[in-house]
């Protein structure tokens, strides 16, 4: 194959998330949230898996026409925002104002928190939590804590967005990286089994989900307070 088909075929492999995230949608909209939830998980996979295949395949430059990085954004925007926001408020978890107080929080912050060109750290991670309403929403289906533990929990998150805190990149924050990237795919097996098992609350799954997603939360944060270690000279 040439590196021309190669860096088409990653773009290509990115665009899937836009299908998976309208059989999301369509599952969300008929109240089949064990089902979106798995077409979230799918969605989840391929971004975690296009981006080193685009750096591989040097998209930008085998395959200019596309902007890899605008696909992205707007695959990311629907299936780590829009359709969790969705689930959120029509499931019922938080009914009344706190619904709508949380969707249009969401929405919004997101909306220009993808927009913002400082989002990214020079080490490759996020400054601010980078908008994964996906991980958090589904977290919340697996433990349906009580509703205002979720309103405080979406209201920190989405402060938390514009605040000088890090959160790293599974994939490519360096640091740690030998832990982080185990953790996330262990987090995405474990987001799937309590899918699959439609949150079933004696599921084992549920502690996986908890334990991956507190590390994955506040690893880049530690990392801040926790100064690395420069490699001694020889």
């Amino acid at each position: 194959m040439t590196a021309q088909f190669k860096a088409l075929a990653t773009h290509l492999l990115t665009a899937t998330g836009a299908v998976f995230a309208m059989l999301a949608m369509l599952a969300a909209a008929e109240d089949k949230w064990d089902l979106m939830f798995l077409w979230l998980v799918v969605a989840f996979a391929v971004d975690g898996a296009d981006g080193p295949l685009a750096r591989r395949y040097k998209v930008k430059r085998y395959a200019p026409t596309f902007d890899g990085v605008l696909l992205d954004l707007i695959i990311d925007y629907l299936t780590y925002v829009f359709i969790p926001a969705f689930a959120l408020f029509e499931s019922g978890l938080m009914s009344g104002w706190t619904g709508w107080f949380a969707i249009i929080i969401i929405t919004f912050a997101s909306a220009m928190y993808f927009a913002d060109t400082r989002m990214k750290t020079k080490d490759n991670s996020f400054s601010g939590f980078p908008g994964c309403w996906n991980m958090v929403v589904l977290v919340i289906f697996a433990l349906e804590p009580n509703f205002w533990l979720t309103l405080v929990l979406v209201t920190v998150l989405s402060v938390g967005m514009f605040l000088p805190l890090k959160f790293i990149h599974p994939v490519r924050t360096q640091r740690w990286r030998a832990v982080s990237l185990p953790m996330a795919a262990a987090w995405t097996f474990f987001a799937g089994w309590a899918a699959w098992v439609d949150f079933h609350p004696e599921s084992w799954a549920h502690w996986g989900l908890v334990v991956t997603s507190l590390y994955l939360l506040f690893a880049g944060i530690v990392q801040q307070i926790v100064p690395q270690r420069r490699a001694s000279l020889t």
